[in-house]
């Protein structure tokens, strides 16, 4: 046996790494990965800071720009005028002149109740009318026979011609002619007044329309009864000229003072979502509404509705802008809501107190925050107006701080 056989030669194509050798395919990206890891962690530690602030701030910039501010409320959309038409008798309704969407005009009947009743009850009255009056001559001519007779008596008994007892039994008689009369001129009044009364009911028994407009229901049919002895049943609802509306609008209390009558507002409904409606606030009315223990008033805004698109009933999602900034300075209201721990206040030597409308405000300047007092205005709910205070565009406002702990980073002054 040779030598090179008991000593194989190396090989020296492939590298003898021992154990690393055997693993190399995923020793070296592991390795590469803590290489990579370790030159993050570096960077991040010997990374500068502000003067050695260790807090982290989350900033929003102070801008210029407009601001809408305004108030939102439901409604519902309605005629100027409603009308109730309801029948003032009990009885069978025996013809309908009108009927859902119907154009009506003031005068135009709409309805007949089945008269029957009522003509005969006419005719009764005038009969009870024609009884007065006769009642009412024979008690004239009975009073005119009963004083000739006491005069005749009042001279016979001067003369002692009759007993003073006649005369008293004749003066007794015109005493009584006298309230036979009275009573049958009472008659013939009541007689009157019923046979007024009944024409009445007849004139009643024809039903008009009291204004110009729209059918907007209809609930009676033909051959229906309806009972007016406890109230008046309501046949037709009619509305006014539906090119003219108004929304009803329940507004809190709490947006009450910031609208007023003559303040432009717009509103959607579902039925047209895409379009955008305008109308004017009419009136702010006094009567309070309690809406879920909320207390809400209604604003009028009048509505023309010229394409009669808008119906009765319809809900209506109004806006009113109650004031418009073109070119405010603006800050974000995270910032406002912002508030310093004791941490952040000790850092910045200062412990800011708000008094009266003024708001406290955290400015970040060369790293570090320092608070600002401002006065604020109008808001959107998104971003307010800066009034006064100590602020330029361009400003960043804190709307959180960050520090970190022995616990891991630690935030302060986050609002929720």
């Amino acid at each position: 046996m040779t030598t090179e056989a008991l000593h194989p030669a190396p090989d020296l194509s492939r590298p003898h790494w021992g154990w690393v050798g055997r693993h190399w395919r995923w020793v070296v990206p592991l390795a590469l990965a803590l290489a990579a890891l370790v030159a993050v962690g570096v960077f991040f530690a010997l990374r500068p800071r502000a003067k050695g602030n260790p807090f982290q701030f989350e900033t929003a910039a102070v801008s210029l720009g407009p601001i809408q501010a305004r108030v939102t409320a439901s409604g519902t959309l309605s005629a100027l005028v409603t009308v109730q038409v309801g029948s003032q008798i009990s009885g069978r309704v025996q013809w309908l002149g009108a009927d859902f969407n119907t154009v009506v005009h003031r005068g135009q009947v709409v309805a007949r109740i089945d008269s029957s009743l009522y003509q005969a009850a006419l005719e009764q009255a005038r009969a009870r009318v024609v009884s007065a009056q006769a009642n009412h001559q024979l008690a004239e001519a009975q009073l005119v026979n009963t004083r000739l007779q006491t005069e005749r008596n009042r001279v016979l008994r001067r003369q002692n011609l009759v007993a003073q007892s006649t005369l008293d039994e004749s003066e007794t008689a015109l005493r009584v002619a006298e309230a036979q009369l009275r009573a049958s001129i009472g008659q013939e009044a009541d007689a009157r007044a019923t046979l007024r009364q009944a024409e009445i009911n007849l004139a009643y028994t024809t039903i008009s329309a009291p204004i110009d407009g729209v059918v907007i229901s209809r609930n009676v049919d033909v051959g229906q009864t309806v009972a007016a002895t406890l109230q008046s049943p309501t046949l037709f609802l009619i509305a006014q000229d539906l090119r003219t509306m108004q929304v009803d609008t329940n507004l809190a209390e709490a947006d009450v003072g910031r609208v007023a009558a003559g303040m432009k507002a717009t509103f959607t409904v579902d039925a047209y979502p895409a379009e955008t409606f305008r109308g004017t606030i009419r009136e702010i009315r006094n009567a309070p509404q309690t809406l879920q223990n909320v207390v809400t008033y209604d604003a009028v805004i009048d509505v023309d509705n010229p394409d009669l698109k808008l119906k009765p009933g319809m809900t209506a999602n109004v806006t009113v802008v109650y004031a418009d900034r073109r070119d405010a300075l603006r800050v974000p209201n995270a910032a406002l809501r912002f508030r310093a721990s004791p941490a952040l206040m000790a850092r910045s030597g200062a412990a800011p107190q708000a008094k009266g409308n003024e708001r406290v405000l955290w400015v970040v300047r060369e790293g570090e925050a320092h608070p600002v007092m401002v006065h604020v205005g109008v808001s959107d709910g998104v971003v307010s107006e800066i009034l006064e205070g100590n602020l330029q565009p361009g400003d960043l406002a804190v709307t959180e701080a960050m520090a970190p702990s022995s616990s891991g980073p630690g935030r302060y002054g986050r609002v929720f």
